[in-house]
């Protein structure tokens, strides 16, 4: 009887297991106190298999909070486009504080060491902040030229509102205590939109 032969992970298979396994022990242990080792015994694949994919550990750190990040994008720049209502904030909010909140290791991972990688923070700032600050600043320009919107400068605005957007994606394990319910998730994104559409001062 002949042997068996299985085929092998395509290479993309095996990449996706290398950046899920480095996305856990990097947020649990940090990335100085995981080793390539632990990333092959945790990917199911032998150390030098993972050289075979990435360069070194450095890549594979970039390449963890990089994908999880443009992940991140595609679901926000979807939203944007698919608004109903240049006042729909709330509902964009909501999604992406429950988003943000499957994508926790990842956070994790990205603010724990952007501060000690310049190359990751680099890259964070060149390919990802740069996009996600030209579509919202794209995005409230149209809503000022069609009178939705005050004139305002578009790019301060896009500021505002992605510094709110990331605000909301911590806002479980900061502003709200414990596990929020769907319906306080909901009532905090309504309140953070709100902010956002008529500020905080008492109407004259």
């Amino acid at each position: 009887m002949g042997t068996i032969h299985y085929p092998s992970a395509s290479e993309a298979e095996t990449q996706t297991r290398i950046l899920k396994a480095a996305q856990k022990l990097f947020a649990n242990r940090g990335y100085a106190g995981t080793t390539t080792r632990d990333l092959a015994h945790a990917s199911g694949i032998a150390e030098g298999t993972l050289f075979r994919h990435f360069e070194n550990k450095k890549s594979i750190l970039v390449e963890v909070v990089t994908q999880g990040w443009v992940e991140l994008l595609t679901d926000l720049l979807t939203e944007l486009s698919e608004m109903g209502s240049y006042k729909a904030i709330a509902q964009v909010m909501r999604k992406r504080m429950l988003s943000f909140h499957s994508n926790s290791d990842m956070l994790r991972v990205c603010f724990m060491e952007a501060q000690f990688h310049p190359e990751l923070r680099d890259r964070i700032q060149e390919e990802i902040v740069e996009k996600m600050m030209g579509v919202a600043e794209a995005f409230f320009q149209t809503a000022m030229d069609r009178g939705i919107y005050r004139p305002m400068n578009p790019r301060t605005v896009a500021k505002v509102f992605l510094g709110m957007f990331m605000v909301s994606g911590f806002t479980q394990g900061t502003l709200m205590p414990g596990e929020a319910s769907p319906g306080e998730i909901k009532e905090m994104a309504e309140e953070i939109a709100d902010i956002f559409l008529n500020g905080v001062l008492a109407k004259a």
